[in-house]
């Protein structure tokens, strides 16, 4: 005979007895208290209603025929589908060898016959509790388990997990992928094992073999461009980070997530040659307009030597003239050849500013003085300043420190900027010089201004102003101001405009201020 007799979501109950009497009060007992009740009067109607339903509690009588209650628990404790339920032996035998073989199979508990109403509804209660909240558990590790083994399967870079000793006790799918190797070759092997051998390591140095200081000593890794062997004899190069796996302070091994990083390491070759070729390129074409800027400036160049050298002949005259007097003037004699001195000098002078402008710039940059490279760039300026009428003061803050640049390449954005200021001042027919400053930006920048009240720039015009090929001139290419800015980025600082209130245009750059340990460590050149 087996029956349900009563329905609820709470918890089921199986009530096993070969005895009707026994199953009669049973039910009464546990009839108002929630429960959804089966009934079995014999072992193997009880086993099948076991598998069917998986009750919480059995309620187990240990006297019976056929299947006694010892052979009805030990099939349930060996079935899966109904191991975990709560078995409550039932017997008249009080004594403690039957309890102690109960308890032996499997058994939760045991109620001794008679049985007390209270007794049983307790007992019944806290096992279908324990047991309800131990399969709620299960299932929720079951979903994390599922949830985590989607996870795992969904990432892209390979996952190991390791014991202390390096055997491989986990593989992902991208792992799989990666060391091209399925998962059941793979765990068991040991890693070092596995992807370290023939990899050029010395046997004195296993620390510095991948992984080995996590699984050792616990330190948590991240290397990258190492080399590791697949299972086939092939490399790779990879990127990996390793973890410690740790249960209180006990090191239980590592986690190893790692990727294959042979094509991005070829692509950063590639790309950093591009980088240099564009480098060089950038050089070729920033070299290309300052010859071209000297071109522009020859004639103006050339007035400037011819006259120290006119000077130089005419003093060389004077000193053979003297010669050749009959009372030979030492006194007149030395001061022509030192006025002859000091225009060989300036000559001199003249022609060295325009080499050092037009030669390609050495590797490199240098900690100089703001003041004097702004000075120098001034003296370049001259023959432009005397083209155009105009005028350029130079203005340097005081505490303005020493930057770390190109000296060269920074010359080339101040003289282009104040020579377009000084076209533009002509332009509109100010008197106003073109002003050049620096100041302090922050504690780590130097910011250079050049400032004129000429005709200033159209509206809109600051989105293109740095844009290649656009130009505000009628004969400009559009070169200049975009590779100002590409040089003074390659110094470590921003370029860009402001309209001043007072009319005209402000071009401003920034330059990195050079630090202790760049004065101390680069070579350091003061223009004078």
């Amino acid at each position: 005979m087996s029956e349900q007799v009563c329905a609820s979501a709470d918890a089921t109950v199986l009530l096993v007895d070969d005895n009707p009497q026994n199953l009669k009060v049973l039910y009464e007992t546990l009839k108002d208290k929630g429960y959804r009740l089966l009934i079995a009067n014999d072992g193997n109607k009880a086993l099948t209603l076991a598998r069917r339903d998986r009750p919480e509690v059995i309620l187990l009588d240990i006297m019976m025929p056929e299947l006694d209650g010892y052979q009805v628990c030990q099939q349930l404790k060996a079935d899966p589908v109904t191991a975990d339920s709560a078995v409550v032996f039932l017997s008249a035998l009080d004594d403690v060898e039957a309890k102690v073989r109960g308890f032996n199979l499997g058994g939760a508990d045991y109620i001794s016959k008679p049985f007390q109403a209270e007794e049983v509804i307790a007992r019944v209660r806290t096992h279908a509790s324990v047991i309800r909240l131990e399969r709620q558990l299960q299932q929720r590790n079951r979903q994390l388990e599922s949830d985590q083994s989607r996870i795992l399967n969904a990432i892209s870079e390979g996952i190991y997990g390791l014991d202390a000793s390096g055997t491989i006790i986990f593989v992902n799918p991208a792992a799989e992928a990666i060391v091209r190797s399925p998962a059941n070759q793979l765990i068991g092997s040991n890693f070092f094992d596995t992807h370290c051998r023939e990899c050029g390591h010395q046997p004195d140095a296993e620390l510095d073999l991948p992984v080995q200081a996590t699984c050792r000593l616990g330190k948590p890794e991240f290397r990258r461009g190492v080399v590791m062997m697949r299972p086939d004899g092939t490399e790779f190069a990879a990127e990996y980070r390793s973890s410690p796996k740790l249960e209180g302070d006990t090191l239980m091994g590592a986690v190893v997530v790692f990727r294959d990083i042979t094509d991005e390491l070829a692509r950063e070759s590639e790309l950093e040659a591009a980088r240099e070729l564009v480098e060089k390129q950038r050089e070729q074409l920033a070299h290309a307009s300052r010859l071209s800027t000297v071109g522009e400036m020859a004639a103006g160049f050339a007035h400037e030597v011819n006259q120290p050298l006119t000077a130089i002949t005419n003093y060389s005259r004077v000193a053979m003239r003297l010669i050749d007097c009959d009372e030979l003037n030492l006194s007149l004699l030395r001061e022509t050849l030192e006025k002859t001195e000091a225009q060989s000098h300036r000559a001199s002078e003249v022609i060295r500013r325009i080499r050092q402008f037009v030669k390609k710039p050495v590797t490199g940059k240098e900690v100089v003085s703001v003041a004097a490279l702004l000075e120098e760039t001034r003296q370049f300026a001259e023959v432009d300043v005397r083209q155009n009428g105009g005028e350029v003061m130079v203005s340097v803050a005081d505490g303005v420190e020493r930057v770390l640049v190109d000296p060269v390449q920074v010359q080339q954005v101040a003289l282009n900027l104040i020579r377009n200021a000084l076209e533009a001042t002509r332009s509109g027919e100010s008197s106003a010089p073109v002003e050049v400053t620096a100041s302090l930006c922050g504690a780590d920048f130097v910011r250079v201004e050049v400032t004129d009240r000429g005709t200033g720039l159209p509206e809109g015009a600051e989105e293109k102003l740095f844009l290649p090929f656009y130009t505000t001139k009628p004969e400009g290419m559009g070169i200049g101001l975009p590779m100002c800015q590409s040089l003074i980025k390659s110094q470590g600082g921003e370029i860009g405009f402001e309209r001043p209130e007072q009319g005209g245009a402000r071009f401003y750059f920034t330059l990195p201020v050079a630090s202790a340990a760049d004065a101390l460590a680069g070579p350091s050149v003061v223009i004078q």
